[in-house]
């Protein structure tokens, strides 16, 4: 296979990679700071190692993933405010001398999972990320999923019961969304300290359950996947798998049946080998 450059571009660093599969990788990290330095030492990783063909970036967001758009490719109303409306693609395209290909960072973590991972094969699967956000993407019909723009399933509105949960939520766009209700920042804001710090049997683990299947469930209705891939740093904590899984299918009530809820194979890796696939794919 030729070989290829991938980017995973998070919040606070971005995962380089230069390889073509899963074993073959060489890999670094860049801290995300301001556009201008981040891109330098992106493009100084990839001048330093073998030539690659083509990159592929799977990237926070939100993006313009449309190629037909004159905004393709540019980061637009992300928080992080020196990012909004920044030329990603076209900056490593100008830089590198190769062709780009562009997606969210749940998509490209998709497609890695879709490739070489928990959903190899499947045509219609979700995969979604709770971490410093809440993310989804994944394939419909064999296709990753994009309409006028991209998912942004962190962002749904689900019941929230003030009297048992008063914390008013971290999103600065929605307050109490999905995200801003089960987002590591806000299991961090509601109980004062991080959730790695937080026992098993700390309340916090059955309420992040709860709103985490109200997501699914909805997504289940509405997409009908035939798995869910769930990961994240919030899901390091394994007892959220088995809890997840019974709190969808009491949800559900039988009416459909609740489809098989399992970590990424990829793990922590699964976002720069989908970008990787998505460079293969040009």
């Amino acid at each position: 296979m030729p070989c290829v450059g991938g980017i995973e571009a998070g919040g606070s660093k971005f995962v380089c990679a230069v390889g073509s599969r899963p074993d073959d990788l060489e890999v670094g990290e860049v801290p995300t700071t301001t556009p201008e330095e981040t891109i330098k030492r992106t493009v100084e990783f990839f001048k330093t190692r073998q030539p690659v063909s083509a990159i592929g970036i799977g990237s926070f967001g939100p993006i313009d993933p449309n190629p037909a758009s004159p905004t393709f490719g540019f980061i637009t109303a992300t928080p992080k405010l020196a990012w909004r409306n920044f030329n990603f693609a076209g900056a490593i395209r100008e830089a590198l001398g190769v062709k780009v290909a562009f997606d969210t960072d749940v998509n490209a973590a998709a497609l890695g999972e879709f490739r070489w991972g928990a959903a190899r094969d499947l045509g219609n699967f979700l995969y979604l990320t709770v971490g410093t956000g809440v993310g989804g993407g994944g394939m419909v019909n064999g296709r990753l999923m994009h309409g006028r723009t991209h998912p942004e399933m962190g962002h749904i509105r689900i019941p929230h019961d003030r009297e048992l949960d008063p914390f008013a939520g971290t999103c600065p766009y929605h307050g109490d969304c999905l995200e801003g209700l089960a987002c590591a920042p806000a299991i961090r804001a509601r109980w004062g300290q991080a959730g790695e710090s937080l026992p098993d049997d700390h309340q916090a683990w059955d309420l992040e359950a709860q709103y985490l299947a109200l997501g699914i469930a909805s997504w289940i209705c509405t997409l009908s996947p035939q798995r869910i891939v769930l990961g994240g740093g919030v899901l390091s904590r394994k007892k959220l798998y088995p809890l997840v899984q019974s709190k969808v299918g009491e949800l559900l009530n039988g009416y459909v049946e609740a489809p098989e809820i399992v970590p990424p194979t990829l793990g922590s890796r699964a976002g720069v080998l989908g970008a990787i696939a998505l460079a293969l794919a040009l």
